[in-house]
């Protein structure tokens, strides 16, 4: 029995942890059996990759090292937890993936796309996501979201400047236009509940019955 893999995509301050969490909880209302999870992370080994990839007192990590870490904790949480889950036909709904890595390591600190993907092509072993919701907003505006957000976590990420996460965005971009079928664009600078429903319409057309 096969799950449904979702991965939920975007900039920084997208909003897509909170609508996430809400799908989550819509779905299981519903009686479907959904794993919420997140990259890196998501499985003790992951997590404490996590905190050294994201601790901001670690501003001499190399760009090489940064994406090796990502694709080490993707490898772990995926055979650990994820695997596991879509085996026994459930919905995985993951806060970030593969598209994550190429959009930050690839682009931002200019790597390359085909070069970090052919990193996680070894982690993955050709596991990818069935769909793919990627919260469409300007970087300035969740910078914005960001900065009002007190209960946030703050993270090495967050000391980039706008030139950094401006690249995130159009490697986003350029990521929806290549996987159509894969990933779709949700507008996510509107109200809450909007996204919400709007993210929620199309992922319910993947959803088993």
């Amino acid at each position: 029995m096969k799950g449904l893999f979702v991965t939920f995509e975007g900039g920084d301050g997208a909003g897509k942890s909170s609508i996430l969490r809400e799908i989550g909880k819509e779905l299981r209302e519903q009686g479907y059996s959904v794993l919420e999870t997140r990259e890196p992370g998501g499985i003790r080994i992951a997590e404490k990759i996590r905190e050294v990839i994201l601790d901001p007192s670690h501003t001499e990590m190399d760009g090489r090292t940064e994406a090796l870490l990502y694709a080490a904790a993707r490898r772990q949480h995926l055979v650990e937890k994820v695997i596991p889950a879509l085996n026994e036909g459930r919905i995985v709904l993951c806060d970030r993936f593969v598209d994550s890595s190429l959009a930050y390591q690839g682009v931002a600190r200019d790597l390359g796309m085909d070069e970090v993907f052919k990193i996680n092509e070894f982690a993955i072993d050709d596991h990818m996501p069935d769909l793919t919701l990627l919260f469409d907003i300007k970087p300035e505006r969740g910078l914005e979201r960001i900065a009002a957000n007190q209960g946030r976590e703050k993270n090495r990420l967050d000391l980039e400047h706008i030139d950094f996460h401006e690249k995130v965005y159009d490697a986003y971009q350029r990521l929806a236009a290549q996987s159509k079928d894969r990933i779709k664009v949700i507008d996510a600078d509107q109200q809450f509940e909007s996204v919400k429903k709007d993210a929620y319409h199309v992922l319910s057309g993947h959803l088993p019955s």
